[in-house]
């Protein structure tokens, strides 16, 4: 039996749809629940890097206001020494040596590496797909051999004595590793000869995102080689570069095992960079001190020479955004 609504007018309740009104109190709580989702989700990874990461960064920086030579460890004492290590460091024209010269290492061999693997990156999107596999597979096995095994192997390639290297060449028993800058020729090679492939591999997956429409209005509107390339290829591969850049900055500076298993930063200490000289104050000649500041200073100084490119990538974002 229908009944007549009697109300007055804007007084009438409106009945509540399903899952609203009296559900109100939990969606909220469900919508509290979903917001909270992703962090418990990171929580495990977040204590994972604190585990790892955080607190040996703490104990690396009580260890650099402590004078801890070979004396205090067996004697287990501990001796702050307040800034005493930051300022015999920052006082050293060793350290700001050592600090030159990873940079200009680092810019070089970023450039280099750079450059090769976007070509290389290039060269796989126009490769046929047999050869393209081939090459792949080739690029794999360099990114992938542990870094002592390729420094061995490079050590063997450029010996003085039966060396690969001087006997195609015809150089004799030319030692690679007896000067500067012949050695760290030797450790970019290496270096860019390992790195090149994630850089290869990133841009050619660049490349497949790029429409092909785009090249084919840009060839009919007249369009040469360079055009493409200025026009059309590189502002699709731009945040890639600018991403790959930001990592190899990170991972050349802060490059060890291949710069120190190498040649030991020598001859003379002329090859050493800031993580080596590091580990040669600190743990070679026993000043764990000493090491622990300049392993800090050299975190601070990786913090300047990323803050630039990544201040590029996210303006380079909103950009686009």
């Amino acid at each position: 039996m229908l009944t007549q609504d009697t109300s007055p007018p804007g007084t009438r309740t409106r009945s509540a749809p399903p899952g609203s009104s009296s559900a109100g109190g939990g969606k909220g709580k469900q919508g509290i629940g979903r917001g909270l989702t992703p962090y418990i989700l990171l929580l495990p990874a977040l204590l994972a890097t604190a585990a790892l990461l955080a607190w040996p960064m703490v104990k690396n920086g009580m260890l650099s206001f402590q004078n801890l030579n070979m004396r205090q460890l067996i004697q287990h004492l501990t001796e702050w020494n307040g800034i005493a290590n930051y300022r015999d460091v920052l006082g050293s024209e060793d350290f700001w040596r050592v600090t030159a010269r990873s940079i200009a290492f680092t810019t070089v061999n970023v450039a280099l590496i750079i450059v090769a693997g976007t070509l290389v990156g290039l060269l796989l999107a126009r490769l046929g797909r047999k050869m393209r596999l081939t090459l792949s597979i080739a690029l794999t096995l360099a990114w992938a051999m542990p870094h002592i095994a390729a420094t061995t192997v490079y050590q063997w390639l450029f010996a003085s004595r039966f060396g690969v290297v001087n006997y195609i060449f015809g150089l004799g028993e030319y030692n690679w590793l007896g000067g500067q800058f012949s050695t760290f020729f030797v450790i970019t090679v290496l270096l860019v000869w390992g790195s090149v492939p994630f850089v290869a591999f990133n841009m050619y997956a660049a490349t497949t995102t790029i429409p092909r429409e785009h090249y084919e209005a840009a060839t009919v509107d007249g369009a040469g080689a360079w055009k493409l390339w200025s026009y059309v290829t590189y502002p699709a591969l731009k945040p890639f570069l600018l991403v790959n850049t930001f990592l190899q900055v990170i991972w050349i500076f802060k490059c060890f095992t291949q710069v120190y298993a190498i040649n030991q930063g020598g001859p003379e200490r002329l090859t050493e960079t800031l993580p080596v000289y590091a580990f040669v104050e600190g743990v070679g000649n026993q000043h764990f001190g000493m090491g622990a500041a300049i392993s800090l200073l050299t975190i601070l100084a990786l913090l300047v020479l990323t803050s630039y490119y990544l201040r590029l990538t996210l303006k380079h974002e909103e950009e686009t955004s």
